[in-house]
């Protein structure tokens, strides 16, 4: 960098800073928001493009340096408005913004659609003080457009590598390059979004802390999402209290969505939960079968070293827990019924000059373009456009219904209550399905890494609004091990001048 002061911070300080300790610097004058900017779009430039090559970061903010400006003048005429204030945040491709970036779940085919109205997520990072500093890759239209597609992979961005271990570990997805990005430490936070798996899948493969909340936790108003009953935006940060902080600001009730209405405690403060002893008397279900089946053997030591430890700060361990129906086999059709649906409902809303109106004029436009668009087929797109897209069928009804007699009533809620547990523990995203299904929260923390270096998740889920008790576990599991450490980057400043 050409700054001196800057040069020495984006090396030595800016690594790993928390949010908490960003917001000191800013408010002790050790750095503007302005210069925070200025840093971090220097480690993009030097990682996300060329050298490593992440390859995690859609678009920039055009506006990024000035609305910092803004903010550090109105810190200095009003002071701070929150933990949030100059920060910058990265937000998936698939949240609207209602500025100079685009919104388009990672597509050619809506690759100069932008948007008219900011979401309720962007709304509020805004509202909060956060700095959107740019869009994030994303695997194309949330991995829900074929079966053979990488995860991390669009046709608008490329391919987005895990920087632990590029082209050799698997970087997750779909919300990929939200966490390739922080991982890499390009932002403070990001946001990203999930259907079954989608925040802790790349959280637990890039070694952040991943909260995939309570649907209506979060407004789903302004995303572009795969279904009704299961989408939600959550945050994928390096820290439990950096997730807490985000989370904090986003779960106001949104009028526009009526799932937020079901919320018991809008605006709940969850870095009221950061208790380093908070693991005492939690009981934790490990449900080993299936999920542990999934994993290496290095990966089940990682495991089980984690059960020890929450064993040894406090908690109560409750082995092999069966979760009903948790090995039965389970149909797509929510999905795909409400996959037609939802995304018809959002192309309409488009500007005149996008053509692309409905899923029947996505899939034209793939075809017309197969070398571009086509790489890994669209067939999951194609079997969504055989439905009717009404959501009045049997087929619908009765999978939805049997979805959710299953995963609540039946399954998660039944199992908790009879062993009178906290918490169930999986690793990575392996045991995501039920809690998505569900619309329950999960959060996922760095468990570890194999010898390799691959990183390793410990997941916890939860009931329905019980955030708090989870930040709680994984706050307290996280400042007993503090496993997380940086990818090697190779970062070497260039010579400038």
């Amino acid at each position: 960098m050409y700054n001196p002061k800057l040069a020495n911070l984006v090396n030595d300080w800016l690594p790993e800073a928390t949010i908490n300790t960003l917001q000191h610097a800013l408010e002790t004058g050790t750095i503007t928001s302005k210069e925070l900017v200025l840093m971090y779009l220097h480690r993009i430039s030097q990682h996300d493009q060329k050298g490593t090559a992440i390859n995690s970061i859609l678009e920039i903010n055009p506006d990024a340096v000035f609305l910092a400006e803004a903010l550090d003048h109105e810190r200095k005429q009003n002071g701070a408005r929150g933990p949030l204030h100059g920060i910058p945040v990265f937000i998936k491709d698939n949240i609207d913004t209602a500025d100079k970036m685009h919104t388009s779940a990672g597509s050619i085919a809506l690759a100069e659609h932008f948007p008219k109205e900011d979401s309720t997520v962007a709304k509020s990072l805004k509202e909060a003080g956060a700095i959107i500093l740019g869009k994030t890759n994303m695997t194309e239209w949330a991995n829900f457009m074929t079966e053979k597609m990488p995860s991390g992979y669009s046709s608008r961005g490329g391919q987005v590598l895990n920087p632990y271990g590029p082209g050799v570990f698997d970087v997750g997805g779909s919300s990929s390059g939200s966490g390739a990005s922080i991982a890499a430490n390009f932002a403070a936070a990001a946001i990203g979004t999930e259907t079954s798996g989608s925040i802790l899948s790349p959280a637990s493969s890039n070694s952040l802390v991943g909260i995939k909340p309570t649907v209506g936790l979060i407004s789903r108003k302004g995303i572009i999402s795969i279904t009704y009953s299961q989408d939600t935006a959550g945050p994928m940060t390096r820290t439990v209290a950096d997730a807490a902080i985000l989370l904090s600001v986003l779960t106001q009730t949104d009028k526009q969505d009526p799932a937020t209405l079901s919320n018991p405690e809008p605006g709940m403060s969850y870095s009221d939960f950061l208790l380093k002893e908070g693991l005492q008397g939690m009981r934790i279900g490990i449900a080993r079968d299936p999920y542990f089946t999934y994993l290496s053997e290095e990966e089940g030591q990682v495991m089980e070293r984690a059960i020890a430890d929450l064993q040894k700060q406090g908690a109560i361990i409750v082995e092999d827990v069966n979760i009903p129906f948790a090995k039965d086999e389970w149909d797509y059709h929510t999905l795909f019924y409400e996959f037609k649906s939802s995304l018809n409902a959002y192309l309409s809303t488009t500007a005149s000059h996008i053509p692309i109106k409905s899923l029947k004029d996505l899939i034209n436009f793939n075809d017309k373009a197969p070398d571009k668009m086509l790489k890994y087929d669209q067939t999951i797109l194609k079997e969504c456009e055989k439905l009717s897209g009404a959501l009045t069928e049997e087929t619908y009804l009765v999978s939805r219904e049997k979805d959710l007699y299953r995963t609540q009533t039946g399954g998660i809620d039944a199992v908790m209550a009879e062993l009178q547990l906290d918490a169930i523990l999986t690793p990575n995203n392996f045991g995501a399905s039920l809690p998505a299904k569900a619309g329950y929260p999960s959060i996922t923390v760095p468990g570890g890494y194999t010898t390799d270096g691959k990183p390793v998740g410990v997941t916890f889920t939860a009931k329905a609004f019980e955030e708090s008790k989870l930040i709680q576990i994984g706050y307290a599991y996280e400042q007993a091990t503090l496993h997380r450490k940086a990818p090697d980057l190779h970062y070497k400043e260039e010579e400038q001048g």
